[in-house]
């Protein structure tokens, strides 16, 4: 059977991009794909230490990241499934630093350094990046979102991305500096928007490895 693995790559355990993802998931498993969900702050890791353990020609763990710590079976285990989805929110126009760590990671071992290009995996995976925000349009994001697609294509796997804008962040904004929000507004966008959100985030899950 066919495996999906999901990444959740916010600190909030059950909120947007978690919810993302576990739709996702559902549509993976709906279509007759193993499925598991991982959330990267529940593991305690780092992001690349330049070991170079991964280079090294004479070594039997070339092309795979060889620090011991909770997120190399995490890695091994994405290298050996067929699907791969990440979920995650957009922290000041980028990603949070336990998700960056986690590319880290993931992106070194399968590059080369090689004139030609050539990278170390195999790129079979199929890659779905889901991006969460509270903007309300992609376009203010557009560059890193493109930069992350690029990244993840030319050294994992073939790459799409889903984007769910003008997410709600707090349940009551009346007990937070948020001013700059119209509250009722951006109920109105949780009820409304979010849940076709979720159908988008179901039938990318369903269609990934389709």
């Amino acid at each position: 059977m066919k495996k999906v693995i999901g990444i959740n790559g916010s600190p909030r355990m059950n909120w947007n991009s978690a919810k993302m993802l576990d739709s996702a998931l559902k549509g993976a498993s709906e279509a007759g794909y193993e499925t598991k969900r991982i959330d990267l702050y529940k593991l305690n890791y780092t992001g690349c230490r330049s070991c170079f353990a991964c280079k090294r020609l004479d070594s039997p763990g070339f092309g795979r990241c060889a620090v011991a710590d909770d997120l190399k079976p995490v890695l091994d285990e994405i290298l050996e499934s067929d699907g791969l989805i990440i979920s995650s929110p957009v922290y000041f126009g980028s990603d949070p630093g336990m998700v960056r760590s986690f590319c880290e990671r993931l992106w070194f071992p399968s590059h080369t350094y090689s004139t030609d290009g050539t990278v170390a995996y195999d790129r079979h995976l199929r890659v779905a990046l889901i991006y969460t925000m509270n903007v309300p349009r992609q376009e203010f994001y557009e560059e890193f979102i493109e930069s992350e697609k690029e990244k993840f294509s030319s050294m994992v796997g073939e790459t799409s991305v889903l984007c769910a804008l003008d997410t709600l962040q707090f349940d009551d904004y009346s007990r937070y500096s948020s001013s700059a929000f119209d509250p009722v507004r951006k109920q109105e966008s949780r009820d409304t928007r979010f849940p076709q959100d979720l159908a988008n985030a179901y039938r990318l899950g369903r269609e990934l490895l389709s």
